[in-house]
């Protein structure tokens, strides 16, 4: 079931967003000429890593001299129409098709990068494959939205962002995907994804 509802959501998401998504297309493409669409590998269910496509945000080879860097505050690799993009949310666009192919769900924990690390509270970084939590999210497909990416302070560690992972799979349902679907739309209406603080 959840996995057709996944297919109806992407397709009519894919269907009616089409118009919104060929001017984001445009958009990047007249910022700085570089490419549209941005391909990055992701760790899914049971480990298997495939490409997640997402709207180009940054500037072109944005990680070519620090490797995968997550995003900070006001990072000076987001373009323009990057930062519309991310506190919209609008940059994910593209993974609808990635739901549509089975690699995603519309809800479910944040796909990671393979090889991705955290940095503790004294400097050292920490991969994520070595934090309690990290193999039990890989038990269901990777979601587009989730209980961690609504609910959880952007700049929460890793351990506890795999808690709400964790916490979503024990009371995964219908009702509770609903409810994560209708609060990321009100984030995205009011383009809090980037916010440090509470979403909702």
């Amino acid at each position: 079931m959840k996995r057709l509802f996944d297919i109806v959501i992407a397709a009519a998401g894919l269907l009616c967003l089409s118009p919104i998504a060929l001017l984001i297309a445009i958009a990047v493409k007249l910022e700085d000429g570089g490419p549209v669409l941005f391909t990055q590998e992701r760790v899914g269910r049971g480990g298997r890593v495939f490409p997640a496509f997402k709207f180009r945000s940054m500037v072109v080879d944005a990680e070519r001299l620090t490797g995968a860097v997550q995003a900070t505050a006001d990072d000076p690799r987001v373009t323009k129409i990057g930062r519309v993009l991310r506190s919209t949310a609008f940059d994910e666009m593209p993974q609808l098709w990635n739901i549509l192919r089975g690699d995603m769900s519309v809800v479910g924990p944040r796909p990671l990068r393979p090889g991705e690390a955290d940095t503790t509270a004294d400097g050292r970084l920490l991969p994520l494959a070595s934090i309690p939590g990290y193999e039990a999210r890989h038990r269901v497909r990777p979601g587009l939205t989730g209980l961690a990416q609504v609910y959880a302070p952007r700049d929460l560690p890793r351990t506890g962002k795999f808690r709400y992972d964790l916490l979503y799979q024990r009371r995964a349902g219908l009702g509770l995907d609903l409810r994560l679907i209708l609060l990321s739309f009100w984030i995205t209406v009011r383009g809090r994804w980037e916010d440090r603080g509470p979403k909702v």
